[in-house]
């Protein structure tokens, strides 16, 4: 029975650990709204996240476009329905794939930074001595980057979805041939602007969910270096699973607010 008693005790380690998450969620929500409001800091860690990401998102994102329209077109050719690449791919980009490919993106590089900063300023004690001098180290560091993010991923994933459609109309219409006009004349019809809510929403709720697993991470890194490097791996593998699977509930819990005639 050993292998019943391994799965009980994971299980119980899972719920104790969601736990432990809520508590410093709720705490670092609670710092949130109490003064000094440290907008500096807010505003170091938007560029960290917002402005360093840029290249990497607009990189990202014009290859994806690109690709997706070749496979879509391949797909619709057979029933010669051209004309649905351009909507479809946008549909795609505006729904699912801005918001879910921003979130992947960001976490590997801010996620996974902010837990490898909090972890070694856990573990050089410099959390401590903040805690000495009655500097609350959740209000100074943990707020800034949960405010940062959730204001920061909304603008990431719009820039996404602009710009993977960019790269998704230059393919169909200069490497693909398709008509122009055909291309762009369902977008109107098809992409609405409670489409675009639904990406930008979940872009703001994968903001919180990486920077609170990557501060939390971070923040209770326990050991030396090798720790720190232990830490920044689980924010990284914890996030994008969380990211997967919450993008499922969101998703139903959207259309359900967004698009009531349709469930």
């Amino acid at each position: 029975m050993s292998w019943v008693a391994s799965i009980g005790d994971a299980f119980m380690e899972f719920i104790a650990e969601t736990g432990r998450i809520s508590k410093f969620f709720q705490s670092a929500m609670y710092w949130m709204f109490r003064p000094p409001f440290r907008y500096k800091l807010v505003l170091e860690q938007f560029l960290f996240v917002a402005n360093k990401s840029l290249f990497i998102i607009c990189v990202t994102s014009i290859f994806t476009g690109m690709v997706f329209a070749v496979q879509v077109y391949f797909g619709f050719r057979i029933i010669n329905a051209d004309g649905l690449v351009g909507p479809t791919t946008a549909i795609a980009f505006v729904r699912e794939l801005g918001p879910v490919f921003t979130a992947i993106v960001v976490t590997g590089r801010c996620g996974a930074a902010m837990a490898a900063q909090l972890g070694t300023m856990r573990v050089t004690e410099q959390i401590d001595a903040m805690d000495v001098m009655a500097v609350n180290s959740i209000h100074y560091l943990v707020v800034p980057r949960l405010l940062a993010s959730f204001i920061a991923m909304p603008l990431l994933t719009a820039l996404f979805i602009f710009v993977g459609n960019v790269g998704s109309n230059l393919t169909g219409i200069l490497q693909l041939k398709i008509d122009p006009v055909i291309y762009m004349s369902h977008l109107q019809e098809f992409v609405l602007v409670r489409d675009l809510a639904q990406g930008l929403i979940k872009g703001a709720a994968f903001g919180i969910i990486f920077a609170t697993i990557g501060t939390y991470k971070g923040y209770y890194t326990q050991g030396g270096a090798e720790a720190v490097g232990r830490s920044t791996n689980q924010a990284v593998v914890v996030t994008l699973v969380l990211i997967l699977v919450s993008d499922y509930f969101l998703t139903l819990m959207i259309r359900a607010l967004l698009y009531p005639t349709q469930i």
